[in-house]
């Protein structure tokens, strides 16, 4: 085996501490190249980061806020953007070192290299230290500060009551259109949504007209200019107005106007309210659509609502043969319901009934109801032998045309009679109520829909309505399937075992009555039968609810 002799190894010695090292441009071993070049010149040692607690995120330079959870990648990169001076050496690693979570201390653990000399690359190991400040983003800082929005929609619907606004509410939840929203407060006829970015807003109102018939007008006003660099500062105003028209609105249209629309009779019902008015004539199953272009140019409104419907009893129907979709053309007979009632109990009634005649005659109609309709079976309509309507369109109507009963849709009263606890529930925005409201301090922050926190002297409308809406869900598929419901809650509460009050309650009676309405997971009375349920009566299946995750956290739990 042949000998072969090591590589001899040339080395030469320290030029500062004498330590035989092997050649290298700088003639210094590793510890002496250390203590004469500081490869972390540049680079602070320590610094500070902005944290908002409102909405727990972190100020990234420049000017962007970005949510980062303790030791992750994004508040990693927030910190390493925070040092100036690491473009100029190559970054090997980082990563953080354990510190308290209170101490308002975060320390960053760095390698990096650098070459000092000709071929000679140091590479050093350092902590950086970032101190936490607490403040407020300008968008937390805009909440916080009143009347500091750039942009608003008011939404209005000249309509005596707010079943529009809590429908509207509903679609607004259901597709998270109000996620940009600053805050959204209440005034007399609709809502206020503002924000502040003009392009949220416009957003919004492209919504509201995607989902009912509006007409948008955007205003500027100019609240600052700078001459210098030829910048202004505006407030934008986005007026929407709601067609005022509902869904069971006696509508009668101008008979130039009719003809224009596919010549549909002049008298008709609203059927359903989209993006779109869909009118109805109850006599020929005949329907049009009104678009929000076409009423605007021609604006025509509704000669009686859902509070003037009167309660008759059909006392024979016969179907035509006439079908379109759902409706079934039909001849009925039908009586009021107070021709029913015993004179001792209605004798008032009565008395002023018999100055129009009499309340037992029957009347000869055609209904659009024939396929749900059977003898015995109660339906509202409108009683227009008995109305007195200001209209001038009606006026021009010929009265030889004009039926006597117009049916509108089918009713339950004997389901109606006890209270029965829903088995769902609906949420709510979180509102601000028009000032001088009366508003009751105790109950900030709750809402029951569009009208939740109005309280006081119109507090009975407001459950009339919000009972009247929660009737038109059950009664309607289309309109269920357009909103969530949720699952109510199995606890009954003092509140639920209470009865629904009368007209001529007491004040204890209303005050009570008043936080029902305005607690959001308080389940609103149904109604059960006296014996004996009706097959067709409307009710919401357990497959169409939604579970409440909210109900199901650490807050739900301490609230219980």
């Amino acid at each position: 085996m042949e000998f072969v002799p090591p590589t001899l190894v040339h080395r030469v010695l320290c030029a500062d501490c004498g330590t035989p090292i092997q050649p290298n441009s700088a003639n210094l071993c590793i510890p002496c190249l250390r203590n004469t070049v500081d490869v972390t010149e540049g680079i602070p040692k320590s610094a500070s980061l902005s944290f908002c607690r409102n909405c727990d995120r972190f100020l990234s330079p420049p000017a962007t806020w970005t949510i980062a959870q303790p030791e992750s990648r994004e508040l990693l990169a927030i910190c390493l953007k925070k040092l100036k001076g690491l473009n100029r050496v190559r970054l090997v690693d980082a990563g953080f070192i354990w510190t308290e979570p209170h101490s308002k201390r975060l320390r960053v653990k760095l390698t990096i290299q650098k070459e000092v000399f000709t071929s000679t690359i140091v590479e050093q190991v350092f902590e950086v230290e970032f101190v936490v400040q607490h403040g407020q983003c300008p968008d937390c800082t805009r909440l916080a500060a009143k009347n500091t929005w750039q942009a608003v929609i008011q939404v209005r619907q000249k309509v005596p009551h707010k079943r529009t606004f809590l429908f509207l509410e509903q679609l607004i939840l259901k597709h998270n259109a109000h996620k940009d929203t600053v805050s959204i407060k209440e005034v007399k006829d609709g809502l206020d949504f503002y924000y502040t970015q003009e392009g949220h807003a416009q957003k919004m109102a492209e919504f509201l007209a995607s989902v009912a018939p509006v007409q948008t007008v955007r205003s500027a006003q100019l609240i600052s200019r700078d001459t210098h660099s030829n910048t202004a500062n505006y407030k934008f105003t986005h007026s929407v107005q709601i067609v005022p028209i509902c869904k069971d609105d006696l509508v009668c249209i101008p008979i130039k106007q009719a003809r224009s629309l596919s010549n549909i009779s002049p008298l008709t019902i609203c059927s359903r309210v989209g993006n779109s008015v869909h009118l109805l004539d109850p006599s020929t199953l005949q329907e049009t659509d009104v678009t929000s272009q076409v009423y605007w140019r021609e604006p025509f409104f509704s000669l009686a609502s859902v509070t003037d419907l009167v309660e008759f009893v059909v006392l024979d129907i016969e179907p035509s043969g006439t079908v379109r979709g759902k409706h079934v053309l039909a001849d009925a007979e039908v009586a009021p319901a107070s021709s029913f009632v015993s004179s001792s109990s209605s004798g008032m009634e009565m008395d002023m009934d018999s100055h129009h005649g009499s309340v037992s005659t029957t009347y000869h109609t055609r209904t659009h109801l024939g396929g749900i309709l059977q003898p015995g079976d109660t339906v509202m309509g409108y009683w227009l032998t008995r109305s007195n309507f200001n209209s001038p369109a009606f006026e021009s109507l010929d009265p030889s045309r004009i039926p006597d009963v117009i049916l509108v849709k089918k009713s339950y009263p004997n389901q109606r009679k006890k209270n029965k606890r829903r088995n769902w529930k609906l949420k709510s925005m979180a509102k601000e109520a028009e000032e001088g409201a009366g508003i009751n301090d105790s109950n900030a922050g709750y809402g029951r829909g569009a009208l939740g926190r109005r309280g006081g002297l119109d507090q009975k409308r407001v459950e009339k309505d919000y009972e009247l809406f929660l009737q038109s869900i059950e009664e309607d598929t289309e309109m269920r399937a357009a909103i969530n419901l949720y699952k109510g809650r199995n606890v009954r509460t003092d509140t639920d075992m209470k009865p629904e009050k009368a007209p001529g309650s007491s004040k204890k009676q209303k005050s009570g009555s008043q936080f029902a309405m305005e607690v959001d997971n308080t389940l609103q009375a149904d109604d059960e039968t006296d014996g004996g349920d009706d097959p067709d009566f409307p009710d919401v299946k357990l497959d169409e609810l939604l579970d409440d995750f909210e109900e199901m956290g650490i807050q739900d739990e301490e609230d219980a």
